[in-house]
């Protein structure tokens, strides 16, 4: 009998130590979360301006809708949704018939714009693979340096993208963060995030966007690059929050 309790002692244990355990850079980002809004990011509604185009974004545990009220060239106004069941456009409360490759477009501009302005929030999914690279200095602060890459499933149509957060290390803000991206012929941008504020529990920030022209570049030197003045601004990022309610 005791021989029994033991084997099934040393199977309980190998069982254990088999279970996978959070990495460095998942206990990491999951503090910057947490720090940033936490759960309050799972039933937020965020009303925002960027670049005279006005966007909603409503979240429900899971359930998402993201909209963008945007105004072409020839003055013509549409009203883009984005949800868990995919993309609609419509014009004057009709849906606009898009092809499947206009519809991808529209999609990941619609995200991308709600992506940066949610992050740390999103760094947790599935898809999302997170490493601990190391560590590195800017401007007499400490920083994790966390690479993430993306599954091709659950990753979206820009999956191969590969980005760098660099995350304070005694704050657990991430006030850069750098990407490698490969529609319309690729490019590098080095982002820092700049008028840091909480709206409603959430912390929202700007950025200043600068880029690297030298392709072959790796993402973990572009902060000494930046702070060496060899990056190349192209944009100030500005995103006026209007609103951000917690539903209950």
């Amino acid at each position: 009998m005791k021989k029994y309790f033991l084997f099934l002692f040393l199977i309980s244990l190998i069982a254990c130590n088999n279970e996978p355990s959070a990495s460095e850079a998942d206990k990491i980002i999951s503090a910057v979360i947490e720090k940033a809004g936490g759960e309050k990011y799972k039933k937020a509604e965020i009303e925002f301006t960027f670049r005279n185009n006005k966007y909603t974004s409503a979240r429900n545990n899971g359930k998402y809708e993201y909209t963008r009220t945007i105004t072409d060239s020839t003055g013509t106004t549409y009203y883009d949704v984005l949800n868990n069941d995919g993309f609609t456009r419509y014009h004057k409360d009709k849906e606009v018939k898009l092809s499947d490759s206009l519809k991808g477009v529209y999609s990941e501009s619609v995200n991308a714009v709600h992506y940066f302005v949610q992050l740390p929030f999103g760094l947790n999914d599935d898809a999302v693979i997170k490493e601990l690279v190391g560590q590195d200095t800017i401007d007499n602060k400490v920083y994790h340096e966390i690479k993430v890459t993306f599954e091709q499933e659950g990753g979206g149509v820009d999956h191969e993208d590969v980005y760098m957060y660099w995350v304070e290390k005694d704050d657990l803000t991430i006030d850069y963060l750098a990407y490698r991206f490969f529609v319309n012929d690729g490019g590098i941008r080095f982002r820092k995030a700049v008028n840091p504020r909480e709206v409603g529990g959430i912390r929202i920030v700007d950025y200043e966007n600068y880029k690297t022209d030298e392709l072959s570049t790796p993402l973990e030197n572009l902060d000494d690059l930046f702070q060496q003045g060899q990056l190349t601004k192209v944009s100030q990022i500005e995103n006026e929050i209007l609103n951000v309610e917690i539903q209950d």
